[in-house]
């Protein structure tokens, strides 16, 4: 009876969508559930990746994207999509792609929720979905942001095909681990690790709240994962097998920039790309820089101290930020720069464009990242690509997809902590110029399998079933 209903209000849901003429194929609707479709990260250039590698390969299929990107308009959203990405989508016409707007993406915003906050956006993400399916019911539906717990809805109420991407599990057995062992961790305050009981029953929250998560999330029809790490965590979680599907990296572009040798500038320059948020860790960076800086003046050993010292280095934190909580954010790391005295080695770039990220890793030595369990890692990509030696965590993606041995050879370096990061950094900065030349090399022979074109192909295969030619 639901599903009649629902499919009864689809006829009068954005009709001129579903319109054609009698010698065209029947429209494909295909909705992106995405509710930050104009954030600029990793997960906005796999939407739209998506969406063109949809437009190439059928002409009858219609992308409709649900955001709640109210303060933006459609042509400031798309050319975002082409400064910020370098992504030329070959239809851009308000029936080839459609936009549905939603009022309350509030719900899933987690300033919203101090306590219990994967449960309050998790709910919060329902009553969007909610809003979603009111405003437009899709023919295929595609979760490409995480949301989870709307993939029941859009399966069973409005009877849609389903597919979903997940960038990150939004619980996994290392944040169920992090509190069986009361560790201080990012989702995990102190005032709870040094608890007992409080750590008990929030792994008793966390374990009912991963069976139900598993639960929702094998409603899907297909299920596409980023990395090696992600499918480890979706297989024990969700009980099934998801197909890893890379995503998509500008790889060409950034090998344009076709550094193959070593800087003779006495300014290095440490350049990171992330996003502004909690998890990627950049205090952990500032840290590790501050340490580095100081080992530069302590180092024992003469020749390294000297050839340490002979440059000036700079770090660079290039990222977006979403909202306002992650421009407080970004006040906060300034303000951390402050307190160890760094400010004049430091720089923050917030929302460039793609030719200006271009021009930062022409003169970029070294790429940082520090998130524990990245799950994938795109500007790590890039940095490789752009031949920038790739300093990351020695976990996650990075550990287990991106910066492993490739054919043997070393890709990259990687690093765990705050004087971890800082040793590593001393072991480049000090290498010989013919060692971190062949790194260079094999990691860009190694981040091929990361191109767009890869995903593309990738993508199309995994989508098939709910498509067809």
């Amino acid at each position: 009876m639901l599903k009649c209903l629902t499919r009864i209000l689809a006829r009068y849901q954005l009709p001129h969508l579903r319109q054609h003429s009698t010698n065209e194929p029947k429209p494909v609707l295909v909705g992106f559930f995405h509710p930050y479709c104009n954030a600029g990260g990793g997960g906005e250039r796999v939407l739209w990746s998506s969406i063109k590698a949809l437009q190439q390969r059928y002409d009858h299929v219609r992308c409709v994207v649900y955001t709640g990107d109210l303060d933006v308009s459609r042509d400031e959203i798309l050319k975002k999509v082409k400064d910020q990405f370098n992504i030329d989508l070959p239809r851009t016409d308000p029936i080839s792609l459609s936009f549905c707007l939603l009022q309350s993406r509030k719900l899933v915003e987690a300033s919203n929720y101090k306590i219990m906050t994967m449960l309050g956006q998790s709910t919060g993400s329902v009553l969007l979905g909610l809003e979603a399916l009111f405003k437009f019911i899709p023919d295929v539906y595609i979760d490409s942001m995480g949301y989870a717990f709307t993939l029941p809805l859009f399966k069973y109420l409005a009877g849609c095909r389903v597919a979903c991407y997940v960038h990150y599990p939004t619980i996994s057995s290392d944040m169920l681990q992090v509190v069986s062992n009361r560790e201080h961790a990012h989702n995990n305050e102190q005032f709870v690790s040094r608890s007992r009981f409080m750590s008990l029953c929030k792994f008793i929250y966390y374990k009912i709240f991963a069976f139900v998560y598993g639960f929702v999330g094998r409603f899907s029809d297909v299920v596409m994962v980023n990395s090696t790490w992600t499918k480890n965590h979706i297989m024990d979680i969700w009980k099934i097998q998801p197909t890893i599907v890379y995503p998509p990296c500008n790889v060409e572009e950034f090998l344009k920039i076709g550094r193959d040798v070593i800087d003779d500038d006495n300014t290095k320059y440490i350049v990171s790309i992330a996003q502004f948020r909690p998890e990627k860790d950049h205090s952990l960076q500032l840290k590790s820089f501050k340490r580095f800086l100081k080992s530069v003046e302590t180092e024992e050993d003469e020749c390294k101290k000297n050839e340490l010292k002979k440059n000036i280095y700079k770090l660079v934190l290039i990222g977006s930020c979403r909202n306002e909580e992650d421009m407080q954010r970004v006040d906060r790391l300034k303000n951390l720069a402050e307190e160890l005295e760094i400010t004049s080695s430091v720089d923050f770039k917030v929302n460039i464009s793609f030719a200006d990220l271009k021009e930062f890793l022409k003169k970029a030595s070294v790429g940082l990242h520090t998130m524990w369990n990245e799950h994938f890692g795109i500007g790590i990509v890039e940095c490789m690509a752009a031949g920038v030696v790739m300093l990351a965590h020695d976990s996650g993606g990075p550990k287990l997809d991106i910066l492993a041995d490739y054919e043997g050879q070393q890709t990259g370096f990687l690093a765990s902590d705050e004087v971890t990061y800082a040793e590593k950094l001393v072991e480049i900065f000090t290498s010989r110029e013919e060692q971190l030349l062949e790194i260079k090399r094999n990691a860009k022979l190694s981040i091929m399998r990361f191109s767009d074109e890869c995903y593309h192909a990738n993508f199309l295969n995994a989508t098939d079933e709910l498509l067809g030619d």
